[in-house]
């Protein structure tokens, strides 16, 4: 349970983080959205990494496979990128349609992910890894 705790708290502070730029957008106020914005494309691109570089190599070392659950999550992870790039500029331009729009994608897309990987690849990682459990969180957290 401890990498899916630790993994889980992350997802929710990057969901108040989007919540916020949200608002700001929704209230017009441009500057504090890219304020929001940025601090919730940090944090999930920081998070990105954490599962990248050290969770999911640790978990297909366990399981001897590179073509499971976390090649799905890693295909994502990429698309999710790419929604980041557009909601910047949709906030450079001050477009709230536009923002909306590609926000309503993004979350969705971020729902699902985060639903996967929640449900069924850190409980996964919490059983392949127990035994390395605290040392990858607190790699990840230096991280």
């Amino acid at each position: 349970m401890e990498i899916s705790n630790y993994m889980r708290d992350e997802h929710r502070l990057c969901d108040e983080d989007f919540a916020k730029c949200e608002a700001a957008v929704n209230e017009g106020d441009f500057k504090k959205a890219f304020e929001h914005f940025e601090e919730f494309m940090v944090e999930t691109l920081k998070h990105f990494d954490k599962e990248e570089e050290i969770l999911f190599p640790a978990f297909e070392a366990a399981t001897l496979s590179t073509e499971g659950p976390t090649y799905v999550m890693k295909l994502e992870h990429n698309q999710v990128r790419g929604l980041l790039e557009q909601l910047k500029d949709t906030i450079d331009k001050e477009d709230r349609e536009r923002f909306f729009s590609v926000a309503d994608t993004l979350m969705v897309l971020l729902q699902q992910h985060n639903m996967k990987e929640e449900q069924m690849l850190y409980a996964m990682c919490d059983n392949v890894l127990a035994d390395r459990a605290g040392e990858l969180v607190e790699k990840m957290k230096a991280h």
